[in-house]
């Protein structure tokens, strides 16, 4: 992965993070269909928890927009995330015997409470930082993960959502907006943003590894 540019920079930040992601068994168990289906089943009701977060962090991100342009674009986001994502795991978690009814994890609150503080207490710059790796590490893994393909119809039609052009297009149009940010920031504001960044890049593999173990709150 080689950008150039603000984005370049970051992802330099999260390379061995999104490495690291990509070698997780819960990843590879998608790839040759040998993930077990109550790990399947966690990552979805989880992910479907995280996605109501993720979209009002979106919601307060793009208030902070400078432009007329971001607010509309990460108002359409939060919106698509509710329409297509959980209409996805609303056909999944049927195939799978279970309901998005479920607690929520200890590494789903942790993750969407770091989401939502930043969005709220930080600057434009460190919201677009912090909610960038969910959008953009998806894509990644989408396109890597839909060449291998998987033999489990479940686990494909996941990877298909996020290999498929719409998505790469909504996630190239947050690149393109990250990049004209990242040159108006002080050293010490990018700082911060980057520290979002990396930060959230590590809670995306701690979420799939959560997913993996099956995380429950210990007590």
């Amino acid at each position: 992965m080689t950008r150039d540019g603000w984005t370049g920079q970051l992802w330099d930040e999260a390379a061995d993070t999104y490495a690291a992601i990509l070698e997780h068994p819960f990843l590879t168990g998608l790839i040759d269909g040998s993930l077990d289906p109550d790990a399947f089943a966690h990552y979805v009701a989880q992910d479907a928890h995280y996605l109501n977060d993720f979209a009002r962090a979106l919601t307060v991100v793009g208030s902070k927009a400078p432009t007329h342009a971001g607010v509309a674009m990460f108002a359409r986001h939060a919106a698509g995330t509710v329409e297509v994502e959980l209409a996805l795991h609303e056909s999944l978690l049927p195939s799978l015997g279970i309901s998005a009814d479920v607690p929520v994890a200890p590494t789903t609150r942790a993750y969407t409470s770091y989401l939502l503080a930043t969005a709220h207490g930080g600057t434009f710059a460190e919201g677009v930082a912090a909610v960038l790796p969910c959008y953009w590490i998806y894509a990644e893994v989408g396109a890597v993960l839909v060449k291998r393909g998987s033999p489990d119809p479940r686990y494909q039609r996941w990877i298909d959502t996020y290999a498929d052009d719409e998505y790469q297009a909504i996630v190239a149009e947050v690149l393109a907006l990250t990049d004209e940010i990242g040159p108006t920031l002080s050293p010490a504001d990018e700082a911060r943003a980057r520290g979002h960044f990396a930060a959230t890049a590590r809670y995306e593999w701690m979420f799939w590894d959560a997913a993996w173990r099956r995380e429950v709150w210990p007590i």
